[in-house]
């Protein structure tokens, strides 16, 4: 039986070395903010949010054209880095 993700880390790899971490309680949840807000703005040198979820009061907004990668990590609860 495939194990589920507890959750999603998003790492976004920015123009000039800097990365950030977000994550999203699903999948699905992560495609359809990346196919809404990222993607139809791709080229745009103009502000989106990003949404942390997690964090309460706290947010982010990013230039979609300064991304230059993003890699999505399936987080497992029984994950060994859990105990370090």
């Amino acid at each position: 039986m495939p194990k589920t993700a507890n959750e999603y880390a998003v790492h976004l790899l920015i123009e000039g070395g800097h990365r950030e971490e977000v994550r999203f309680p699903t999948i699905q949840d992560f495609q359809k903010w990346y196919s809404g807000e990222l993607m139809p703005k791709s080229a745009s040198n103009d502000f989106i949010s990003v949404p942390i979820k997690n964090i309460q009061g706290e947010y982010m907004v990013v230039r979609p054209a300064q991304i230059l990668a993003i890699r999505v990590e399936p987080v497992f609860s029984s994950s060994v880095e859990r105990f370090a």
